[in-house]
């Protein structure tokens, strides 16, 4: 759990400042206030105390206990994201009737997932959600990252059908980024991933929504067993396979420890998402190729103390 007051989720500036500057409260008593308020007029909720909040980028994460129960309240107040906020949040209700162990947003008295209300220095998109209880995945524990790995596939098989449109083709897509964006941190490495896109086989798989956020900060458990799925905010329309390896190089990643994943659990996880879903001879191929992709671009730079470059 986060520690009680304000705080930040991983950048190393002051919090209370922050939450001053970004959002236009002076302390945890003021935004507590605002949330009481907000919970008490829109979703007629009844706030007894919010003794935490941390801050991620344009976002607050607020912890409430409420005649609700225990109830986690986020805000952006990133406005070219509002649209996007408000797809993600209204995927959860499909979701968790899907069977998915994700928090379903509370209502508002009007029926609405996610509103827009007005906030010290502008507008703020807003969502309630119940509190999940669980430990964060422990990467050390391959039954809970064969369960994290057995859950990302049910997850792929429950989302919704994406919109119109796909992503760009993959192997044009890593082409261009060994052209223009490799930063030769790992030339190595580089030249390996160039290599496996000359014979790689054609990917026959349809583009649909992703978490794209699969890691350990995003995962409660119990027993080894998820028990929550957490954070869709960046949900995005792209290959399953891309999203298995993007969580095989995060997976365990956790707000300010970030290192990379071990061998082992990155084959524990493909294990549990096979145990549910196989990957076809082609998505086997892409996976190598997607996993070396993802770790170059996690490699920080020439100062690299979680030692990224080294295990690529």
């Amino acid at each position: 759990m986060l520690p009680s007051g304000v705080s930040m989720l991983w950048e190393s500036c002051d919090p209370e400042p922050a939450l001053r500057e970004r959002f236009g409260f002076d302390g945890l008593d003021a935004a507590a206030e605002w949330v009481t308020a907000a919970l008490a007029g829109t979703w007629d909720v009844t706030v007894r105390e919010c003794p935490r909040l941390a801050i991620s980028d344009q976002n607050v994460i607020a912890w409430a206990a409420s005649d609700r129960g225990d109830l986690v309240v986020k805000w952006s107040r990133d406005t070219a994201r509002f649209a996007r906020l408000d797809t993600s949040t209204s995927m959860l209700r499909t979701l968790d009737r899907r069977g998915v162990p994700v928090a379903a947003p509370l209502a508002t008295r009007d029926g609405r997932e996610r509103v827009v209300l007005a906030g010290p220095l502008g507008d703020l998109s807003v969502t309630v959600l119940p509190e999940l209880h669980g430990d964060w995945l422990d990467v050390g524990d391959l039954a809970a990252v064969h369960s994290a790995g057995a859950w990302l596939a049910k997850l792929h098989a429950a989302f919704p059908a994406a919109p119109g449109g796909s992503t760009s083709p993959l192997r044009p897509r890593l082409e261009t980024w060994l052209e223009t964006s490799d930063r030769g941190l790992v030339p190595t490495a580089s030249a390996r991933l160039s290599a496996l896109l000359t014979r790689v086989p054609p990917l026959e798989d349809a583009p649909q929504f992703v978490h794209n956020d699969f890691r350990a900060a995003n995962l409660l458990t119990r027993d080894s067993e998820v028990v929550g799925v957490l954070d869709f905010d960046e949900v995005a329309v792209d290959h399953r396979v891309g999203d298995l390896a993007k969580a095989c190089v995060y997976l365990g990643t956790r707000f300010t420890d970030w290192r990379p994943t071990p061998p082992t659990v990155r084959t524990a996880l493909r294990e549990g998402y096979e145990s549910v879903r196989p990957l076809s001879p082609g998505e086997a191929h892409w996976l190598e190729v997607l996993v070396l992709w993802q770790a170059l671009m996690a490699v920080p730079g020439p100062e690299d103390p979680g030692g990224w470059a080294a295990a690529v």
